[in-house]
């Protein structure tokens, strides 16, 4: 007899068999016992979760001879048609490859007649959200008043892609994925009823790699199995699935401790030999720093009394904020693998990061300790790195808005004697220089008077942008530029002219002439201003000698767009 692989020899026969799914389960089973039966089900979910296993013991409860009933008795004639595939009454369809109208309508003719040795025709569409919207639309009117023999059961990885006007006919039922408990527990039960000898923890990476889907779980058992010539072990299993073992693990974090980089790259040189997974390795990381902060905060949460003593050794010696950081670096590195130039460089990079931002020990910092910044990571970290204090320069103050490169370093004040300048960080950080302010105007000035006026908006704009061209007891007399007439309307000009009128006590009559003025306006004076402002501030930056001496060193230039007098401000 050949052979059957475990997914189909090991498929659940009866709603008590079946893992991971008891709320379909208890739906189900209460609408059986209470005759409560709809004609179209909806199972969604995941590849692998129970959706044709459902919907084969939901027709062996409808036709079991023993009547309808939430538990078939699996021996009758129609029980074991069902399990073999060759019941005539039960239909499974395929939606992937019988998509069209026409496979629809031959469906549906055919469901006008009477089953021919069962209770009822039980439909199965698998893959339901692969028809065609012609077949849909077919099958609207059959699947919301069907006969009264027919049962229909969709099944299907994506609902979203199914009509509402289909979804609607429908009871739906989501299937979740499985847990890992819940498949580490099955495959036991496989394996000691199929008397193979097997280790706990190789289950458990088992469990991990079907990722939800316990029929992937007992494929991925199957070849193990065959991996492991019959016996099913941690380490088989790990070099199958490519997966980092716990002593690795634990490795780099005694490295990471003892502040031993070096066998910290003996871990990652044992993994690149062994071929395993860099990928896997950081995600393993970033898990075993989720379960060490578990163990911090809340220890009761680890069920597992042999990791919770374990890790426990690592909570109380890593501080918390470094545990943080340190789950970043790792999920963090996982999504860069992608752009390093290889896997194990990327890896291999991951393991220095943890190194640079690596914890206190014995109340002082570390030896070489990283002077890098966490807040890359936007998570703080403890360190006193040494700072220097430049030569002293033309004041500086830092403004919103504008930006200057600046150089700061923290390299010890000993480097810098020995000639040992370590590249400087450089931040966008604002410089603003003051300077003298411009002497005030006499009060006949018109560039005076606007700055009186209480005006705002496009008011301010229109007095600013023009030229007083005569004042008189009863008019006054601007000019406005044809480049700013856009600036004219009744509005401002009627706000111009009463607050002119407040200003010099007495009636005036505004004029404004659409001319080019004939001397600087207050909007040109104040651009003037700046523009000089502006360049004694980059003079002073240019000329200051701690900033000469870095431009030389490092080859470097400034960005005068980024450097802001404060004058301006």
């Amino acid at each position: 007899m050949s052979y059957q692989v475990l997914a189909r020899k090991w498929r659940p026969k009866s709603f008590a068999t079946l893992v991971g799914q008891e709320h379909v389960v208890r739906a189900l089973t209460h609408a059986l016992e209470q005759n409560r039966l709809h004609h179209a089900y909806l199972f969604t979910g995941t590849r692998g979760v129970g959706k044709t296993t459902l919907a084969r013991i939901m027709a062996k409860a409808l036709n079991c001879e023993t009547g309808v009933t939430s538990t078939p008795c699996g021996v009758c004639a129609s029980c074991t048609e069902i399990d073999s595939g060759r019941f005539i009454d039960y239909i499974e369809l395929d939606a992937a490859s019988n998509r069209g109208v026409d496979d629809m309508t031959q469906l549906l003719d055919r469901a006008t007649y009477a089953p021919t040795s069962g209770r009822y025709k039980v439909y199965v569409i698998d893959e339901v959200h692969q028809l065609s919207g012609h077949a849909f639309n077919a099958m609207l009117k059959t699947l919301e008043e069907p006969p009264a023999h027919v049962k229909f059961i969709l099944a299907t990885t994506d609902p979203q892609k199914i009509p509402v006007t289909v979804l609607s006919r429908c009871l739906q039922f989501n299937l979740k994925q499985m847990s890992q408990t819940s498949i580490v527990d099955h495959l036991s039960q496989v394996l000691v009823a199929e008397t193979i000898p097997f280790e706990l923890p190789a289950l458990r990476h088992l469990a991990k790699g079907a990722a939800g889907s316990m029929r992937d779980a007992l494929s991925l058992l199957d070849q193990a199995i065959a991996h492991g010539a019959g016996h099913v072990t941690e380490e088989s299993v790990r070099a199958m699935l490519g997966t980092v073992g716990d002593e690795y693990l634990f490795t780099l974090l005694d490295g990471l401790l003892a502040q031993d980089i070096h066998a910290m790259l003996a871990v990652a040189k044992q993994m690149d030999a062994g071929s395993f997974s860099f990928d896997g390795g950081l995600q393993e990381l970033a898990t075993l720093f989720h379960r060490i902060a578990l163990a911090q905060f809340a220890p009761e949460a680890l069920t597992d009394e042999a990791e919770r003593s374990r890790l426990t050794v690592y909570a109380q010696a890593l501080d918390a904020e470094f545990l943080q950081l340190a789950y970043q670096i790792a999920i963090h590195g996982r999504d860069e693998l992608a752009l390093a130039p290889d896997e194990y460089a990327g890896f291999v990079m991951t393991l220095l990061r943890l190194h640079a931002f690596r914890p206190e020990r014995n109340g002082s910092n570390v030896p070489n300790g990283s002077t890098a910044s966490a807040t890359a990571l936007a998570t703080p970290v403890k360190s006193a790195p040494v700072k220097i204090s430049p030569p002293k320069a033309a004041p500086v103050a830092a403004s919103q808005g504008n930006t200057q490169n600046t150089v700061s370093s923290t390299a010890p004040q000993e480097d810098l004697l020995c000639g040992v300048l370590p590249a400087p960080t450089f931040a966008k950080t604002p410089m603003s220089v003051p300077v003298p302010s411009t002497p005030a105007h006499s009060d006949d000035d018109w560039h005076t008077q606007v700055a009186k006026l209480s005006l705002t908006g496009m008011a301010k704009q229109l007095a600013q942008h023009c030229d007083l061209t005569q004042l008189t007891d009863t008019a006054i007399l601007l000019r406005l530029s044809p480049v700013h007439k856009h600036l004219l309307g009744t509005v401002q000009q009627d706000k111009l002219q009463a607050e002119l009128q407040s200003h010099y006590g007495r009636k005036l009559r505004l004029e404004i002439e659409v001319a080019e003025p004939a001397s600087l306006t207050p909007a040109d004076r104040i651009r003037s201003t700046q523009r000089e402002h502006q360049d004694r501030a980059i003079a002073a930056i240019e000329q200051d000698p701690f900033v000469r001496e870095v431009v030389d060193l490092f080859d470097a230039s400034i960005d005068e767009s980024t450097i802001k007098s404060v004058a301006n401000q």
